[in-house]
């Protein structure tokens, strides 16, 4: 029940509400044609003890009258009771036969009228039930119809009240899938409503700190790569060999960083969707070993070919990023490349992680040893696989950090 939708939860309510209203209106129509014929026997019965008790006393006609008043009744005129009777015999039906010793009475149904056939020693009447029609079942049925029609129209009222959650969500999953200029509309002033326009501030709000923090970033890449160049080339013009070699380095990590940063704010942009493409893992591999350069002795391959479908430009910097640390920080600087089924792996030798691989999918998390990086390797390198739907793994097994790129998990 807690994970039902609200719209499901009411649904199931007024279902069950529904389907109890109809059984319990069935039920007592049931017991009330059930009672109906009871009372009608009971009924017909008094009638005929009643009718034949008193016909042995020879009535004259104003104590008939009186009788058929009692009863509710009036005869049949003479002339049209046997026609009646041959009409009751092919269409009529039986509802009551009864009787003493003295005679018999039969009650029958034609066309919604009850007729009562008095036999006697001296009388033979064709009577007419008179009583008033009850109108108890119409008025029932129509109660039982109202009510359904009622509780039909409260669920209708309440799913138009709610309609405007589905929309809500709808716009609201839109914005979560990278839609950043998705505008939640609200209509009125209820509590939807209300939700409805405090979340489209909030997006407003958003994007507005969006849109600085990226206009800060390119502002202040841009403006950082002209003192470094500057500072790159003035290095190259120190004599002194290790002065020259910390300058150098030290130009050529912050160069390093602003890349990344720029690689980040490419990647995490919500808007941002991968352009991939089939190609083959062999060509994915080839392309990553030029980025390499004068490091491509550093690497093994034993990859069995497969084909994927993915971005091309960002699974190439995955496999460059880990290529990278696992030449930087491994003993031999050597990384070996190898497939198993459908899992990449990138192995190193070196001393196991210190911290899960968690830790280090943080920006700017990095161990005190280090010397070189600025910790957003791998962070990058998970980004870009949860775009491609790829998952990133670690194990140490035999003296040797193996990260793994699962890929069948598309």
């Amino acid at each position: 029940m807690k994970n039902l939708s609200v719209t499901t939860f009411i649904h199931i309510l007024f279902s069950i509400a529904i389907s109890i209203l109809i059984t319990t209106f069935l039920l007592f129509l049931s017991w009330d044609r059930d009672r109906q014929k009871i009372d009608e026997f009971k009924h017909y019965q008094l009638l005929s003890i009643m009718f034949l008790s008193r016909l042995v006393s020879l009535p004259n006609e104003s104590e008939l009258k009186t009788l058929y008043k009692e009863l509710k009744v009036i005869p049949v005129e003479k002339s049209e009771v046997k026609r009646l009777k041959e009409v009751i015999k092919k269409q009529g039906e039986t509802i009551f036969s009864g009787g003493t010793a003295l005679g018999q009475v039969k009650v029958y149904a034609l066309l919604g009228v009850r007729y009562i056939y008095v036999q006697e020693l001296t009388y033979n009447l064709m009577l007419k039930d008179n009583r008033k029609k009850s109108y108890f079942f119409e008025i029932a049925i129509s109660t039982g119809i109202f009510l359904i029609l009622v509780l039909l129209l409260l669920y209708i009222a309440i799913l138009r009240k709610l309609y405007p959650l589905k929309t809500l969500h709808t716009q609201i999953d839109s914005f979560a899938k990278g839609n950043v200029n998705q505008h939640i509309s609200y209509r009125y002033d209820d509590e939807i409503g209300k939700i409805a326009q405090n979340f489209d501030r909030a997006i407003c709000h958003i994007n507005e700190l969006t849109n600085s923090k990226n206009l800060f970033m390119r502002n202040i890449m841009h403006e950082l790569k002209t003192p470094i160049t500057k500072g790159r080339i003035i290095a190259e013009m120190v004599k002194e060999r290790d002065h020259k070699k910390v300058l150098i380095n030290a130009f050529e990590r912050m160069n390093e960083l602003i890349t990344e940063l720029a690689q980040i704010e490419r990647v995490t942009t919500g808007s941002f969707e991968p352009n991939s493409q089939e190609i083959s893992l062999d060509a994915l591999i080839r392309r990553t070993r030029e980025l390499l350069l004068g490091r491509r002795d550093q690497v093994t391959i034993e990859v069995q070919d497969q084909m994927l479908f993915t971005d091309v430009k960002l699974f190439t910097l995955v496999l460059k990023n880990l290529m990278d640390n696992g030449i930087k920080y491994s003993r031999d600087h050597h990384v070996l490349l190898k497939s198993r089924g459908g899992v990449l792996e990138i192995c190193s030798a070196g001393e196991r992680l210190e911290h899960p691989l968690s830790f280090y999918l943080e920006p700017f998390s990095q161990e005190e040893k280090r010397s070189q990086g600025f910790g957003l390797g791998l962070y990058i390198v998970d980004t870009i696989l949860k775009k491609l739907h790829y998952t990133l793994g670690y194990r140490y097994e035999k003296g040797q950090n193996i990260f793994t790129i699962s890929l069948h998990d598309r």
